[in-house]
């Protein structure tokens, strides 16, 4: 058997096996005919099996936009609600981001001072840490590992950040300082810790006179303490029968619409400073995601069309294909979006 006709056996044999291991589900949702308008894919979505999807759609000059299907409460058969409160995950990054530049710019914290500088108690117990700046734990280019990552985390989380810090402490890191990109919750815990030192209060109530009460947000909080659990979305994992929105892995919560306003906000300059907005603009994003058990989240300024979109979904598995399912769900809306206003 020569070269020419070795390789046509093994291209016969290889092809089914690679068809094996094709993600289908993700390929045909992919492929599926788009719809005309974001409400037909929203009820579309549902397809995914997800317990509920909420998106809401904000265009520069027009009213908002919001949209519900599936379930609030799937044991209640409550229908999804569009001002419903959810568990937003690491979008609250971005939050954190914005209180860090407004220290910085007023002159209440350096970039470029280093972790001991202001945790002289965490040298020795986190590697590097004299080498680790304030600019890197915002980056994400500190080395430290994710607490999220440690094992049993989600099954039995921390009751507190210092429980959460606890478990990353004297663990060797992932990498040098500024050497590479690793997304690490344990970076925004420190930043949040930092928050709070520098102002001489909790971090929420710094957040609500910076953000919250100028821009006139009265759906967005700190803890599951401050709100009337009846009007939290719940949360599903698929394998899990109970609702799990009562588990605490200490998410801000906040209601679509605003999420929406802040992310408007923080795109076209009115929630900073010049300055601050400077400051913000060279160390962090403009858009994010966000994904806890039960909930996931993303939120991003389409600028060609100077339009927000959020979308939140209630349902998870780490291990499937939910995350993947929703962000295909969100980039057809984005097209959706750019067919009706001609970009």
């Amino acid at each position: 058997m020569n070269a020419k006709q070795i390789t046509r056996v093994l291209l016969f044999i290889g092809t089914p096996i690679s068809l094996y291991f094709v993600p289908w589900t993700l390929l045909f949702a992919w492929l599926a005919p788009m719809p005309d308008t974001v409400g037909e894919e929203v009820q579309a979505a549902l397809k995914h099996d997800f317990d509920g999807i909420l998106v809401y759609v904000d265009r520069k000059g027009a009213e908002p936009e919001f949209y519900a299907a599936g379930w609030h409460n799937r044991e209640a058969e409550l229908p999804a609600r569009p001002d419903a409160l959810f568990k937003i995950a690491s979008i609250g990054k971005l939050y954190d981001a914005v209180l860090i530049a407004k220290l910085v710019s007023a002159g209440l914290l350096s970039l470029d001072n280093t972790l001991v500088d202001y945790f002289p108690e965490l040298a020795g117990r986190i590697e590097h840490a004299e080498q680790i700046t304030i600019r890197m734990l915002v980056q994400h280019r500190s080395g430290i590992p994710n607490f999220t990552d440690t094992p049993d985390f989600w099954i039995n989380p921390p009751g507190s950040n210092e429980e959460a810090l606890a478990r990353v402490l004297d663990m060797p890191a992932d990498f040098e300082p500024g050497a590479a990109y690793a997304y690490s919750n344990t970076n925004y815990l420190l930043l949040s810790q930092l928050i709070e030192r520098r102002v001489g209060y909790g971090k929420f109530r710094y957040m609500q006179e910076q953000i919250f009460l100028p821009l006139g947000l009265k759906h967005t909080f700190g803890s599951l303490e401050e709100i009337n659990l009846e009007d939290l979305m719940s949360g599903y994992y698929v394998g899990v029968e109970d609702d799990i929105k009562t588990t605490d892995y200490g998410s801000m919560i906040a209601s679509a619409g605003d999420v929406g306003t802040f992310l408007r906000a923080l795109n076209d300059g009115s929630l900073m400073t010049e300055e601050e907005q400077e400051v913000y603009s060279s160390i962090y994003v403009y858009a994010h995601t966000g994904l806890i058990p039960g909930y996931q989240s993303f939120a991003r300024y389409y600028k060609d069309i100077d339009t927000v979109v959020i979308q939140l979904v209630n349902t998870t598995n780490f291990d499937g294909y939910t995350w993947g399912l929703s962000e295909i769900t969100f980039n057809r809306i984005g097209k959706i979006l750019r067919k009706r206003y001609g970009t």
